[in-house]
């Protein structure tokens, strides 16, 4: 009966002392918190530390209230450590979110990143409280403070807007009553070197090196991009903090800065004379036929032709811009563009009289009489003279005369048979015999017989014109008993060209 009245006292005891505001300590914790029995209190459970792989897909754990965050690895957690304070409407806000964190984190074992504003993030950064909240009138976080409740109203806090708040490391609170960001790098209150670049980072800083710039030590130190491959397609250079592409000669840098691109100097700045090549990195000029570059692989100069052969023309060369040409002697004309060919001016231009005849010959014409008959000859037949037998004159001078007319090139080849002589009437039982009458003095002819009735005149010695030259050519006959004699004479004349063509 006693221990029964005891009983009795200490419920109603223990229910006064809950009327007056007491802090009730429990030692049974919520899930995502353990009870430490040294601190007295509840303390949250790391589950990254002792879930094994608890994110997948790349994810990284990031231990939260009650629970835990699986958050990109670029992602950056701002924790308050701090002592928020109770009485504002937004605790009270904090209090309901961090109940539904608790309660996400026991029943899924962890949060995704769209969990962070139900675990107490407020417009303007930071955290002002997370905690995994358990029902009753006092919650014991994981941070060592205790949120007391009103025992008239144990969902409420009284709010107290004129109340600062304390916020973490690199934040300030803000004219709307809570924490944001301090930018270190604006307001200069970091630490990094003159040779370094502030970042700001959410409730922090980061001093890192210039783009271009490696940390090494204490020290940013330029990076050689050029020892890098492949950073340019032909030459890098590099400058401090950055590099630049460089092309060789006859390239260009393309839109990219990197690539080399050839450069067509034909187009863009022909600087040859006349014909232009483009190649890789490069050009060549080249000339027109007749012309050869001059020494500095640009120009053209014209090449003289006549000084290279003079083999070039049969007659005489001519040099021109490009080219040459062959020119002729007068009585001459060029064909196939170099060789000569006589003009016959008997066809084209004769200029002799009536009673003269037209005789062409290398190089020019000459104007011969149609009777070349003397007296006492008489013509029988064209260029055909006889002395008749009644005259008496003519017992000592030849029967007849035949005129012959014959044209050689200058210099000609020796020896060289030019021209024969033949008997037109044979007689019986007779002796014909040939020799030179006249005309060669200087023993530039020579008269070979072939045969009983004709010979053959021979060339010896080179002749040049122009020259004219008359032979008298003489066949005299006699019968073989040497009763009877005659003879006949031809009469040649032989011009010799001015030219050997």
């Amino acid at each position: 009966m006693l221990k029964a009245f005891f009983l009795t006292m200490l419920t109603l005891a223990l229910v006064k002392s809950q009327d007056t505001e007491e802090t009730i300590t429990y030692t049974q914790c919520t899930d995502g918190y353990e009870w430490d029995p040294v601190r007295q209190q509840c303390k949250d459970i790391d589950e990254c530390d002792i879930v094994p792989d608890a994110c997948k897909g790349g994810m990284k754990c990031v231990n939260h209230y009650g629970g835990y965050l699986c958050l990109p690895k670029t992602a950056q957690i701002i924790v308050n450590n701090e002592q928020p304070q109770q009485e504002t409407p937004a605790a009270e806000a904090v209090g309901a979110a961090a109940n539904a964190a608790a309660t996400s984190g026991a029943t899924s074992g962890g949060v995704t990143a769209s969990g962070m504003a139900a675990s107490g993030v407020l417009p303007g950064g930071g955290f002002v409280a997370s905690a995994a909240a358990v029902a009753g009138p006092e919650v014991q976080t994981g941070r060592n403070f205790v949120i007391r409740r009103n025992p008239v109203d144990p969902q409420r806090i009284p709010s107290s807007p004129s109340h600062r708040i304390q916020c973490a490391a690199g934040y300030e609170q803000s004219e709307h009553n809570v924490c944001q960001d301090i930018d270190e790098c604006t307001a200069g209150t970091h630490n990094c070197r003159a040779d370094q670049v502030c970042i700001n980072l959410r409730g922090s800083f980061a001093c890192q090196c210039p783009p271009g710039y490696q940390k090494r030590g204490e020290q940013c130190v330029d990076i050689d991009e050029c020892t890098i491959p492949p950073y340019c397609h032909q030459r890098c250079v590099n400058t401090p903090g950055s590099f630049y592409c460089q092309c060789s000669p006859g390239f260009q840098l393309a839109a990219n800065n990197y690539t080399c691109v050839d450069i067509n100097e034909c187009d863009a700045s022909n600087q040859c004379a006349q014909q232009c090549y483009n190649i890789l990195g490069s050009f060549i000029c080249q000339c027109n036929q007749g012309y050869e570059l001059s020494s500095d692989r640009l120009n053209c100069e014209d090449i003289d032709e006549c000084r290279t052969s003079s083999y070039l023309c049969q007659y005489q060369c001519v040099n021109e811009p490009g080219k040459f040409s062959c020119m002729c002697p007068q009585g001459y004309q060029v064909v196939r563009s170099r060789t000569c060919q006589d003009i016959n001016e008997c066809e084209t231009t004769n200029e002799c009289r009536e009673d003269e005849m037209c005789w062409n010959y290398h190089g020019g014409f000459r104007c011969y009489p149609r009777n070349p008959c003397q007296d006492p000859y008489v013509l029988t037949s064209e260029n055909r003279c006889v002395c008749p037998v009644s005259n008496a004159m003519c017992r000592e001078l030849p029967q007849s005369i035949v005129y012959k007319y014959m044209s050689i090139r200058s210099d000609r080849s020796v020896p060289s048979d030019i021209f024969q002589i033949q008997a037109t009437t044979i007689y019986a039982n007779t002796i014909n015999t040939f020799r030179i009458k006249s005309g060669n003095e200087n023993g530039e002819f020579y008269l070979r017989q072939t045969s009983p009735v004709s010979a053959m005149l021979v060339l010896v010695k080179s002749l040049s014109g122009p020259r004219e030259y008359i032979v008298d050519l003489e066949m005299v006959t006699v019968n073989s008993i040497g009763t009877f004699r005659t003879s006949s004479v031809l009469r040649l004349t032989i011009i010799v060209g001015p030219f050997s063509f």
